[in-house]
């Protein structure tokens, strides 16, 4: 049977794409079916050079490994960032390398040094990677990039903070593997079932966690763009790693804050289901400047293909 994407027509040439240009909010995942965490610890390697960036892409990509290029695509994803109404640059960075079946969003830190440059050192470590046949290697492999893009930014502060959020999405095989560090998140819309899929690494977040805070005082706090985790503020890196099954029809959303700080959790949901993921993506953008625009938005939307 044909592989069949919602109301899309994949481009004819595939092609990675990079984008260079950040702020913050609360709400955690729930456990999924075939959902883990996984404890990994990447070493150290030199960091690799960048690459052009591109205001946009829409891609489809195809199932890893060295006899993948005669299959029909697996994915299709389609990216977008924008400055907004109120930053005079954009501080987010973004990766579509559908090829590699790798999506990454970096937002760098606003009110430090160089928050721009901190998540485009996140994207020129992460655009050179290659999958390997273990998933675990791949995962080790990104990790040690993170490592590399976080020396640069120790390295160029030159005692100031210079830093930035990641969220990834890479697949591989029958799974996905989310990493991420900060408040740049990863959703998933599976079968009429929305689900965030990491979570906030920020004051909030804990406090609420804590049961300091309720859900909508976390939401509303004047902290909320606090966070505890990201590339660049400390010499050691914490990189939380969640492994997903995968199945038919998933649609993923990874994005910045910029996106879901002004947009409900049930305004994302309803948008990301749209009938196409170019669709999903516009509008959910396109809500996110109406609320005011406050932040950059970047977002990257994933769809595996309908089997």
């Amino acid at each position: 049977m044909p592989i069949r994407f919602p109301d899309l027509h994949p481009p004819a040439a595939p092609a990675s794409r990079t984008r260079s240009a950040g702020n913050r909010s609360s709400a955690g995942p729930d456990a999924g079916d075939g959902d883990r965490n996984l404890s990994i610890t990447s070493s150290r390697k030199p960091a690799t050079p960048g690459k052009p960036s591109t205001p946009a892409s829409d891609t489809s990509g195809r199932q890893g490994g060295k006899a993948s290029q005669s299959m029909e695509p697996r994915w299709y994803s389609c990216a977008l960032s924008e400055l907004g109404h109120v930053r005079k640059i954009n501080e987010d960075a973004f990766l579509d390398a559908q090829e590699e079946a790798l999506w990454v969003v970096a937002d760098g830190m606003g009110g430090h040094s160089r928050g721009d440059r901190a998540s485009q050192a996140i994207i020129e470590a992460m655009h050179t990677f290659k999958p390997k046949d273990n998933a675990l290697e791949s995962v080790d492999d990104l990790l040690e990039r993170l490592n590399n893009a976080n020396d640069v930014c120790r390295n160029a502060a030159q005692g100031q903070v210079m830093g930035s959020t990641v969220a990834a999405l890479h697949i591989n095989g029958d799974n996905a593997y989310v990493l991420w560090a900060g408040d740049s998140r990863v959703y998933r819309h599976r079968q009429g079932r929305f689900l965030q899929l990491t979570d906030d690494h920020s004051l909030v977040q804990e406090l609420h966690r804590l049961g300091e805070l309720t859900a909508d005082e976390a939401e509303n706090h004047p902290s909320s763009n606090v966070i505890t985790r990201a590339i660049g503020v400390a010499d050691d890196v914490d990189v939380q790693v969640r492994q997903l099954d995968l199945q038919a029809g998933d649609r993923f959303l990874v994005c910045s804050d910029g996106l879901f700080k002004d947009v409900k959790p049930a305004e994302v949901e309803a948008n990301l289901a749209l009938p196409s993921p170019r669709q999903a993506l516009d509008e959910l953008v396109k809500l996110a400047l109406r609320r005011g625009g406050t932040d950059n938005v970047t977002a990257i939307v994933v769809q595996m293909a309908i089997s």
